[in-house]
C-alpha cells in the first residue's frame, strides 16, 4: 500500500512516546499516557477507514497528536492519505519529459532529422508545411557534419540519457524512502531514444493508473516542454488504451524552494572557492545564461518564458543575499541564437563583451536552465563562450555545474511528484493552482494545452530580415503570395545549409 510507509513510521514514533510517557513523573504519567493512547487510537482509525477519512484525521490528529506527533509526521501522513481512495490497486508513475542528444556521432544526422522534422522546432508557414520532412533531410543532411564536430569536443555524444536516467532512479528512491511513495520514473525523450513512445508503451505494460508528468525544464516555454506535451495529447489521443489514464502535468517548477537552494548552494560554492591569479571571492560577477527563443514567442505567442526565467534569477539572488555571499553584481542573458531572427536579449556572447569593457575581472556562469550536463554546457559555454571571455579580457573564469542529481534538487522533484498526484484527473476539463505561484498551473495534458491555447495568439513564424527586394507588390496578392511561399522555403533551405537558418526555435539552435 502506498501509505503503509508513512503509517508504520508514524505508529511507530508514537510507540516510542508512549515509552517515553512511562518515564516521566507520576504527576505527568497519566496524562502523558492518555494522549499517547488517544493520538494511537487517531492513527488506528484512518488505518481501519482508508484513505477517505484522511481529511478528518488531519484535523483530528492536529489537537489530538499536539506534542507526540511531529508536523513532519503529520504531513507526511496527509499527503499518503490524499493519494487516493484504493491503493491497493494504484501505480503511480512519473513521467520525465527531457530533449534527448544522440549518443554516438553515427546518430547526429538521424537525431537533427527528428528535431527539425517537429513544428515547433523548424515552424514553416502554412502554405508549405507539406515540406517539412523533406526540408528536414536536407538540413540534417548538411548540418550533421558541423554538428558531430560539436559532439566530438564533447567526448563523442551526448551524455543527457545517462544522466536522465540516473535521476529516474535517484527519483524513484527518494519518492520512495523520504515521501512512502512507491512509484516508477520513465524516461521519455522527445528526439532519441528512449522515445516518449517508447515510454508510454512502457507505462501501458506496468498498469500504471496514476501518471506525473514532469517536464525536466524549470521553465516553461512553448518549443521545450510545450513540444512534449503536443506529442503526448497526440497519444492520448490516439492510443484508446491510454484514455483511461489519469494524469497530471507540472509545467515548469522554477519556484520551488529546493530547486532555488540546490541552485544556490553550487552558484555559493563557486563564488566562494579560491580563485586563480589572486583574484578576490567578492570580484565574482554572477552570469546567468539561459536558453533563448525567437522573441516574437514571447511578444506574439504568450509565451511565459522569460517572465519565468526572470523571476528564477530574481528568487536564486534573493536567497543568494540571505546568506550575506559577497559578489559583484549579476546579468541574466540569452544564448544559442541562430539565424536573422530577433531573439530574446540581451545575447551572452555580446554581456560577456560588454561586461569586459566595464571592468568586470571574473565571472560565474550559471547554466539556468540546464538541469543535466550536455552540448549547450559542456561545448557551447565551457568552449565558445570562455573563449570569447578569454579575448574580450575577462582574467576569472568558473562554470557552475548542472544539477544532475544533486540531492536537495531530487527530494524537492520527489516532493512535487506526490504533492500533485492529489490533482491527477481532478478535472481532464481544467487546470488547478495546487498551491503555486507558476505562470502555467497545473493540470491535465489536454486542459494545459486547451487553456494556453485559448490565452494566446497562433504561434508564429519569425519574422525574417531580408535585404533585397524582388519588387514584389501587394496589389498581386494571389500570385505574389504563391511566389513568396515558394521563394521563402527556397531562402530557409539556402540559410540553413549555410548556417544561417532563419526559422530555427531555441532547442534547435542550442544543438548546431
Amino acid at each position: 500500500m502506498l501509505e503503509g510507509h508513512s503509517l508504520s513510521r508514524t505508529r511507530s514514533r508514537l510507540n516510542r512516546r508512549l515509552l517515553e510517557a512511562s518515564t516521566s513523573t507520576p504527576c505527568c504519567l497519566r496524562a502523558a499516557r492518555a494522549k499517547a493512547n488517544k493520538s494511537r487510537l487517531a492513527l488506528e482509525n484512518v488505518i481501519n477507514n482508508n484513505a477517505a477519512n484522511s481529511k478528518k484525521f488531519r484535523l483530528a490528529a492536529s489537537s489530538s497528536m499536539s506534542g507526540l506527533m511531529e508536523e513532519e509526521d503529520l504531513e507526511s501522513l496527509s499527503v499518503s492519505m490524499r493519494v487516493g481512495d484504493d491503493n491497493e490497486n494504484k501505480r503511480v508513475g512519473v513521467l520525465l519529459l527531457n530533449l534527448g542528444g544522440p549518443e554516438t556521432l553515427e546518430d547526429v544526422q538521424e537525431f537533427l532529422y527528428n528535431l527539425f522534422a517537429d513544428p515547433d522546432i523548424l515552424r514553416l508557414p502554412d502554405q508549405v508545411a507539406w515540406a517539412q520532412p523533406a526540408l528536414a533531410s536536407v538540413v540534417s543532411y548538411f548540418r550533421a557534419p558541423q554538428s558531430q564536430e560539436g559532439y566530438k569536443a564533447i567526448g563523442g555524444g551526448s551524455p543527457i540519457r545517462r544522466t536522465t536516467e540516473e535521476q529516474a532512479t535517484s527519483l524513484e528512491s527518494a519518492m520512495r524512502e523520504i515521501q512512502g511513495v512507491d512509484a516508477k520514473c520513465y524516461v521519455a525523450m522527445r528526439y532519441w531514444n528512449p522515445f516518449t513512445e517508447e515510454a508510454i508503451e512502457a507505462i501501458k505494460s506496468d498498469g500504471i493508473t496514476d501518471l506525473v508528468v514532469l517536464p525536466l525544464y524549470p521553465q516553461f516555454s512553448v518549443s521545450t516542454s510545450g513540444s512534449s506535451l503536443r506529442l503526448l495529447e497526440k497519444i492520448f489521443k490516439e492510443d484508446k488504451d491510454l484514455r483511461d489514464l489519469k494524469h497530471t502535468v507540472i509545467p515548469s517548477w522554477y519556484q520551488r524552494s529546493g530547486y532555488v537552494r540546490a541552485m544556490t548552494d553550487l552558484i555559493q560554492e563557486e563564488i566562494e572557492s579560491p580563485w586563480d591569479k589572486g583574484l578576490p571571492s567578492e570580484s565574482s560577477h554572477v552570469f546567468f545564461s539561459a536558453h533563448g527563443v525567437p522573441k516574437s514567442y514571447i511578444d506574439e505567442a504568450g509565451d511565459p518564458y522569460k517572465e519565468e526565467m526572470e523571476e528564477t534569477v530574481d528568487l536564486i539572488m534573493r536567497e543568494l543575499n540571505s546568506r550575506g555571499v559577497k559578489y559583484s553584481g549579476h546579468t541574466l542573458a540569452y544564448q544559442s541564437r541562430v539565424g536573422p531572427v530577433e531573439w530574446l536579449e540581451p545575447y551572452t556572447d555580446d554581456s560577456i563583451r560588454y561586461l569586459a569593457k566595464q571592468g568586470v575581472e571574473s565571472l560565474v556562469v550559471v547554466p539556468i536552465s540546464f538541469v543535466s550536463e550536455h552540448i549547450e554546457t559542456l561545448e557551447e559555454i565551457d568552449m565558445e563562450y570562455r573563449e570569447v571571455a578569454e579575448e574580450a579580457g575577462i582574467r576569472g573564469w568558473k562554470r557552475v555545474p548542472a544539477l544532475g542529481c544533486n540531492e536537495i534538487f531530487i527530494n524537492d522533484l520527489a516532493a512535487a511528484a506526490v504533492e500533485a498526484l492529489p490533482y491527477v484527473d481532478v478535472s481532464k476539463n481544467s487546470v488547478q493552482s495546487a498551491d503555486t505561484k507558476a505562470l502555467v498551473p497545473i493540470g491535465s495534458v489536454n486542459a494545459l494545452l486547451e487553456t494556453y491555447d485559448g490565452d494566446r495568439k497562433l504561434l508564429p513564424v519569425p519574422e525574417i530580415t531580408i535585404r533585397w527586394e524582388w519588387g514584389w507588390t501587394r496589389s498581386a496578392e494571389v500570385w505574389n503570395g504563391r511566389i513568396a511561399m515558394m521563394a521563402l522555403a527556397l531562402i530557409l533551405v539556402l540559410e540553413t545549409v549555410t548556417g544561417k537558418a532563419a526559422f530555427l526555435t531555441d532547442s534547435a539552435a542550442m544543438l548546431l
